[in-house]
């Protein structure tokens, strides 16, 4: 299979290629390669994957439909992994004009190119950011998700949006994956299990916010990877039938989540335990666009694909941890 990844740069779209790489697939990749976050980190995992045989990658804004269809010209794919994004919460209250066009352009340019390149299947980027303030646990994709409290999701429920549209006009088979707090080895700077780690072995306070009273569903990079991959080799069929997330068309919307939700305090001590010191907490106020709780209901995913997580954060904080060392220098 030849398989177009955009964000291959980034955390997830790099893990990705990998994966899709050891089983013999091609991956095309792009990335505009910004500077949100270090470009260094970005330049060194695509170094990992340039020298790896079935990769290209072409460097493109693909928030510019013109540059981006004269990048992909020479390029022949089936499928389409839309992980690239203008991520973060906090980021969308300090510069809103960013998500409009990564997020609501760039995701109308790669339905576009889906559309007249006649692809197999489109699978995009959302997130558990599109839930918002809703109390109820664990998040399904049957719940409401009609007020966001952030830019950043209204963006990323958007284009859940624009690809409900796509799929009933144009046909086109499509998968939005809401992914809840994904951390690994390479994973970005602006996670509070980087900022953590980096602060903590530096001998400096931590900002833990609302008080501490937060809990996430922490996934390992690894498992978000699987429940990609099985859902890349799964078009949702045009048959009629309602789909995950509510669509008559080919359409379907999952939770991609760990079906746990761990307490952040939890998530502390397991760094600190790697890292051999303690943390002084800084406790703050809740951040404007955050909210306390994330927990995902994973019953769709797991009856249609078979997806089952398998790592605890018991395992994957640790990995990441040593990654983190390893890849600074440090001992």
């Amino acid at each position: 299979m030849k398989v177009l990844v955009t964000g291959a740069a980034g955390f997830i779209g790099s893990t990705l290629s990998h994966r899709l790489l050891d089983r013999g697939d091609q991956v095309l990749g792009i990335d505009n390669v910004n500077d949100y976050y270090s470009v260094q980190l970005k330049r060194d995992r695509l170094d990992r994957l340039t020298p790896r045989e079935g990769f290209a990658f072409e460097q493109v804004d693909f928030s510019d439909h013109e540059a981006l269809d004269r990048a992909l010209a020479p390029h022949d794919f089936d499928r389409i992994v839309h992980l690239g994004a203008q991520a973060g919460v906090r980021y969308s209250i300090e510069q809103p004009r960013a998500y409009v066009q990564a997020n609501l352009v760039g995701h109308l340019n790669l339905m576009e190119v889906a559309r007249h390149r006649g692809s197999e299947h489109l699978i995009y980027a959302s997130s558990s950011s599109v839930y918002g303030g809703n109390t109820q646990l664990p998040f399904s994709v049957d719940d409401r998700v009609d007020h966001p409290i952030s830019l950043y999701a209204a963006t990323k429920k958007a284009d859940e949006l624009m690809s409900e549209c796509y799929a009933h006009l144009y046909r086109l088979p499509q998968t939005g994956l809401r992914f809840f707090t994904v951390y690994g080895p390479w994973g970005r700077p602006d996670m509070a299990m980087w900022l953590f780690t980096k602060a903590i072995l530096e001998g400096r306070p931590i900002d833990v916010f609302n008080h501490g009273r937060m809990q996430r569903d922490f996934t390992y990079v690894d498992d978000i990877v699987s429940g990609v991959v099985a859902c890349l080799d799964s078009p949702p069929a045009d048959n009629g039938e309602r789909k995950a997330g509510g669509s008559l068309g080919p359409h379907a919307i999952y939770n991609i989540g760990n079906n746990r939700s761990e307490e952040l305090g939890h998530m502390i001590n397991l760094i600190e335990q790697v890292c051999g010191r303690k943390a002084e907490r800084n406790l703050l106020p809740m951040q404007d666009g955050d909210v306390p709780a994330t927990f995902a209901n994973i019953d769709a995913i797991r009856d249609d694909l078979g997806y089952r997580p398998t790592t605890t954060i018991a395992e994957g904080v640790p990995r990441f941890v040593r990654w983190y060392k390893e890849y600074h220098g440090l001992s």
